[in-house]
């Protein structure tokens, strides 16, 4: 929905744009008195470019009432399964890693050593959690496997020689 929405504002302001230089290149073959044509073109540039700040920042607050995008995406009623993640160079140490199918997961994601990009992936690859694995701090992940099969986790952040071993696997039956 939001993407939708960027599209559809950012083609307007390019139309917007467009027909500005097309009436300005039609116009340029015309003589005429510089300045007030100057005047009424700081007129215009002053409100398209009030106009283009209204939009973004109703757009702005408008995107963001969806934010936190990290909140539990689970209801109430259900109790999420607490994985503790830790990464370590070069691998991944989960106290759990065979999950059902509609089962809400919490993933509580840190680091021994350095910083590590924790990524979920699933079966085409397809990038579906992340978050960032510190030292002496958890972030955490809310994640429901809609799903069956076996899900891939990967280091997203380069963390020495041996980054690209830095994998582990999840299983949701």
């Amino acid at each position: 929905m939001v993407q939708t929405v960027a599209s559809i504002v950012t083609l307007f302001f390019m139309l917007v744009v467009v027909f500005v230089f097309g009436y300005v290149f039609l116009k340029s073959k015309e003589r005429r008195e510089y300045e007030p044509i100057k005047k009424k073109w700081y007129k215009v540039r002053t409100f398209y470019g009030a106009s283009l700040i209204i939009v973004m920042l109703i757009l702005t607050v408008y995107t963001l009432r969806e934010l936190p995008y990290d909140q539990p995406v689970y209801g109430a009623e259900k109790e999420p399964v607490i994985v503790n993640v830790e990464a370590i160079q070069f691998g991944w140490k989960l106290s759990q890693s065979e999950f059902k199918t509609g089962e809400p997961i919490e993933f509580h994601v840190t680091s021994k050593d350095v910083n590590h990009g924790f990524g979920i992936y699933d079966k085409d690859m397809k990038l579906i959690a992340q978050t960032q694995a510190m030292p002496e701090y958890t972030n955490k992940v809310y994640i429901t496997f809609e799903e069956p099969g076996t899900y891939e986790v990967l280091c997203l952040e380069y963390c020495g020689l041996a980054h690209h071993l830095m994998k582990s696997k999840i299983v949701v039956k």
